[in-house]
């Protein structure tokens, strides 16, 4: 199923963003504290180091096959059959680990942080709904509102940074690297699981984009400008409130915000800051429900994805309740399985494809090219 809208790089660029902090920039902090304590900050950048070579492989694909959505190029590469059902393989993990996690940490941030006498279902409906009237409108409409919110969120971000940094303490960082490099990669791989490793669900996206080139070019400075983003709240978290306190916290970021008072006069912000997680929060679960639809259809050979919308949605908020029954069992599910589903996805299965991408060209040059002709 061909994609007859299109955006621009520029729009492109700022979901890529958007997507990549996500729900991250609410919860990574604390678990890579948790593992890392003071170094965290150093995995961060370490991650941001492998987020490099994971966004050069996805390009790399999209190289090879400009104008075909990931789905096309697993079937093309991998036959009709077996294609469709990697494909729908694809699109469970992502529906467990997607949009369902992300909705879940809605609910669970505003019913603990914000609005605590509130069901946690009545917040998820409310937020699915507008999900769903995002994944409805299709990406063009959903990208132009990435680029009007976008100044908004920057804006929120900057005052965050700029206001909680009378509070930083350099000696909370220090001694660095006290357990040695050991801690580095496990926190590390913690990282790249939640902000790099789900970007090649955009592989589905970038047909859409106007110009190839430009496409890559966004990915690419979008995944590492998020990336970067993040490392900076990470670092923000650990110098103001501790890596003990970090670690312990549930939502770091949002006690970070917490921390703001200038003249004890400007304070009690926190639910301001909120808004910029509310805007990339719901971004990323609008590509992601966006995407499982359009896997979907493409797997099906429909030739609308809209009808999946509204039952999908249903079974998003039934699946945002009960996907995680508290928060230690959220931390263990987020540190073990996910990990593991998200490499096979994100990392080996582009690997697969690159390799039989490989092997079919050379198979294909050895039939043209068959040894033992006679060139007398």
């Amino acid at each position: 199923m061909s994609q007859q809208v299109k955006i621009s790089g520029r729009q492109f660029m700022i979901l890529t963003i958007l997507f990549t902090i996500g729900s991250a920039i609410l919860v990574i902090p604390s678990g890579m504290a948790f593992v890392a304590k003071q170094d965290a900050w150093i995995a961060a950048l370490v991650g941001v180091g492998a987020g490099i070579f994971l966004v050069w492989m996805y390009n790399t694909i999209v190289i090879l096959y400009p104008r075909m959505t990931l789905a096309e190029i697993i079937e093309t590469l991998l036959g009709k059959w077996l294609g469709k059902t990697i494909s729908l393989l694809f699109v469970v993990t992502l529906f467990l680990g997607g949009p369902s996690a992300v909705l879940y940490d809605v609910g669970n941030f505003l019913t603990t942080q914000i609005m605590p006498e509130t069901p946690a279902q009545s917040v998820n409906i409310l937020f699915a709904i507008i999900v769903v009237m995002g994944a409805w409108l299709g990406i063009e409409t959903f990208a132009r509102s990435a680029e009007l919110l976008f100044p908004l969120f920057i804006l929120l971000y900057i005052s965050l940074v700029i206001l909680v940094a009378p509070e930083v303490k350099l000696e909370n960082v220090e001694p660095v690297l006290e357990a040695g490099i050991g801690p580095i990669w496990p926190a590390a791989l913690s990282f790249i699981s939640i902000v790099f490793l789900p970007h090649i669900v955009l592989l589905m996206i970038i047909p859409a984009v106007n110009r190839t080139d430009k496409a890559r070019k966004a990915f690419f400075s979008g995944s590492m400008f998020g990336g970067l983003m993040m490392v900076l709240i990470i670092a923000l978290t650990i110098l103001v409130l501790g890596p003990d306190l970090t670690a312990r916290s549930i939502f770091p970021s949002y006690s970070l915000a917490q921390r703001i008072s200038i003249g004890n006069f400007l304070q009690r912000i926190e639910a301001i800051m909120a808004v910029m997680w509310f805007i990339s929060l719901y971004f990323r679960t609008t590509i992601y429900m966006y995407v499982i639809v359009l896997v979907i259809a493409q797997i099906f050979n429909l030739k609308d994805y809209r009808p999946l919308i509204l039952p999908l949605g249903m079974i998003l908020v039934v699946m945002s309740v009960i996907i995680y029954p508290n928060a230690p069992y959220q931390q263990k599910w987020d540190g073990t399985v996910w990990v593991s589903y998200i490499l096979s996805v994100g990392l080996f299965l582009p690997l697969l494809l690159l390799c039989i991408h490989v092997i079919r060209k050379l198979w294909s040059r050895k039939e043209q090219n068959p040894k033992g002709k006679s060139h007398l």
